[in-house]
């Protein structure tokens, strides 16, 4: 099935996350509707046109390893190099090394598409994406002037070096080291799992490493950040002497086929030549700057393989004749679309899909304003809402997308588990987002630990009081179907409010709150789900009234929200049962009766 960007959902899901609150900020002045219009047309046309036709044959061809080089499926440099030409990676970098500066909610919309079309070519300049933001906030001035306007330009990449074989999620038991050598040092050590880590797409790889110093203290603690190029430039900064390092393996996984997951080796001779970001020892933090931008959009991730599996489960449902339709399509078809349960799980994927698009582009306008809002207290304000929504919507999202690519499989029946037809494909890459760039429990803690208890719960108890307002304005509707989803609202957020103050009262015992972690986060994103759902059904009513008004498209958000506040919105009150169930009886078999 062809994959085709939903370009007024789209622009539909970014106006009501708040696209016109960045607009009104001086440094989007520029970024008027018809030039996001134009940036957006012209992203679908490369996502539907360049890399959706190479997802699927991406997919069975996969990333070949051959004596250290990397050899990306057919098609692949040739769809990078037309990416970068044209100007994709520059969306929202920095003017000054060479980027066009539009905002990053804009930039999210046209990175869905990417991850839409092609999921394992998205992960290059995803990378890149992080790896320009750590050097852009920490680089020294030189290291800027010499790297950055060409990873912007998107001639070279970058890359995230975090795990090893024996440090997991857990950094402290980091064993690369680094040894000053003047005005530079020398890395050595094994990371594995490194996304892109070689490739022949680009002419230079810039690795961001994280390694120690000899003279480090233990723990996170001692942890430095160093750019380790492939290729050391020359004085005009061309790439020039080959650095010590090398891929030595790819992984060969369930999916993301086409994209190499690396284990590279730094140092087996002289030592890799590596650049000190940031200061010695301080390397995590820098690292983080890169990781948080990464989570956003392994969260986006989810919400566009959901979007790609509903595409590709609507086409087959259409098609598939089989038993008797029992609802009536629009030319009395009688293809499994009409069949009850099918026509379920379509709306299921659908509503909890746009639900995913909204809040993770309502991150975005967060982020957007947090860093380029014209005064000091809405940037404070929605740095602290950016970094509440930022585990929630990378945790929530992919665990979402598991069921919505698992129905997409199930549409299609038996032919859903043969991959000539691809419905698996989704399945399958979708299943790795809910693990890299942390797992749903890091996220899950990282919320319930940081983000919700840090404040004794200020900032989670305003997001819901906005929720709540949304809902009291359904029910201000009367007797409507919009007044029931207000209700429906209201009555989930009432049972969210209820779990986080048990989790915050002060006779919890140190263990409950990590083991209900998860479900408190599943059901902290249900809810927020069904607020973009209610603030797009509000929005769609109000433009009903208009002359011109698109009847077919509101009220399919109308029908869409409606839905989520009868199916998936439901769920919360199943989530916040066991969440309190689960802290208090973790601990009930110890680890010998396991």
């Amino acid at each position: 099935m062809s994959y085709r960007v939903p370009l007024q959902t789209l622009r539909w899901a970014v106006d009501v996350a708040g696209f016109s609150r960045v607009q009104q900020q001086s440094a989007f002045a520029e970024s008027s509707d018809d030039l996001v219009d134009a940036v957006l047309e012209e992203a679908a046309k490369f996502a539907e046109g360049v890399l959706a036709p190479i997802n699927h044959s991406g997919d069975k061809q996969g990333a070949k390893w051959d004596d250290g080089v990397v050899h990306t499926p057919e098609g692949w440099r040739a769809a990078y190099t037309q990416f970068y030409e044209a100007g994709w990676m520059q969306l929202a970098a920095s003017p000054e090394y060479g980027g066009q500066g539009l905002p990053y909610s804009v930039s999210s919309c046209v990175n869905e598409m990417w991850k839409s079309a092609n999921m394992a070519f998205s992960l290059c300049p995803l990378l890149s994406h992080g790896a320009i933001e750590a050097l852009d906030a920490h680089g020294s001035d030189a290291l800027k002037a010499t790297y950055l306007s060409k990873m912007i330009e998107g001639r070279w990449t970058g890359t995230m070096n975090l795990t090893e074989p024996q440090a997991g999620t857990d950094l402290a038991a980091l064993r690369s080291r680094a040894e000053p050598q003047g005005d530079h040092y020398l890395i050595s050590g094994q990371k594995i799992f490194i996304t892109y880590g070689e490739h022949d797409m680009a002419e230079n790889i810039c690795h961001l490493v994280l390694a120690r110093l000899p003279d480090a203290p233990d723990g996170v603690r001692g942890i430095s950040l160093f750019l380790v190029p492939k290729f050391l430039p020359d004085a005009d900064g061309n790439p020039d002497q080959r650095n010590d390092l090398r891929c030595v393996s790819i992984e060969h996984k369930l999916g993301i086929h086409a994209s190499p997951t690396c284990v590279m080796s730094f140092g087996d001779n002289a030592g890799a030549v590596g650049y000190l970001i940031g200061r010695e020892n301080e390397g995590l933090a820098c690292m983080f700057t890169m990781m948080n931008a990464a989570r956003h959009a392994v969260g986006m991730e989810g919400y566009a393989l959901s979007e790609r599996a509903y595409q590709h489960a609507l086409g087959y449902a259409r098609d598939r004749v089989q038993g008797r339709a029992m609802l009536t399509g629009p030319e009395g078809g009688k293809g499994i679309i009409n069949h009850p349960d099918v026509r379920r799980m379509l709306m299921d994927m659908r509503s909890r899909t746009e639900a995913m698009r909204m809040l993770g582009l309502e991150a975005a306008v967060s982020y957007d304003l947090a860093h380029h809002a014209d005064d000091e207290d809405t940037r404070k304000a929605h740095d602290t809402r950016g970094a509440l929504l930022t585990p929630i919507v990378k945790g929530w999202c992919t665990e979402t997308a598991q069921s919505v690519t698992y129905d997409g499989v199930q549409i299609h029946g038996g032919m859903g588990f043969i991959e000539e037809t691809g419905a698996a494909q989704y399945y399958r890459d979708a299943r790795i987002t809910t693990i890299y760039e942390g797992t749903t429990g890091i996220q899950a803690n990282d919320l319930i630990g940081r983000k919700f208890a840090r404040d004794g719960g200020a900032a989670f108890a305003a997001l819901l009081d906005e929720v709540e307002a949304v809902s009291v304005s359904l029910t201000e509707a009367g007797d409507t179907p919009l007044a029931q989803l207000g209700q429906q609202l209201r009555e989930a957020n009432d049972e969210l409010k209820s779990l986080a103050n048990w989790l915050l009262a002060p006779e919890r015992e140190m263990h409950h709150a990590p083991a209900a972690a998860v479900p408190f986060m599943m059901a902290t994103g249900t809810v927020l789900g069904g607020w973009m759902h209610a603030r797009s059904a509000l929005r769609a009513e109000l433009a009903l009234r208009e002359d011109g008004a698109d009847t077919e498209f509101l009220t399919t958000r109308i029908a869409l929200a409606r839905y989520y506040g009868a199916g998936p919105l439901g769920a919360v009150f199943g989530l916040v049962q066991t969440a309190r169930g689960v802290g208090e009886l973790v601990d009930v078999l110890d680890e010998a009766m396991l």
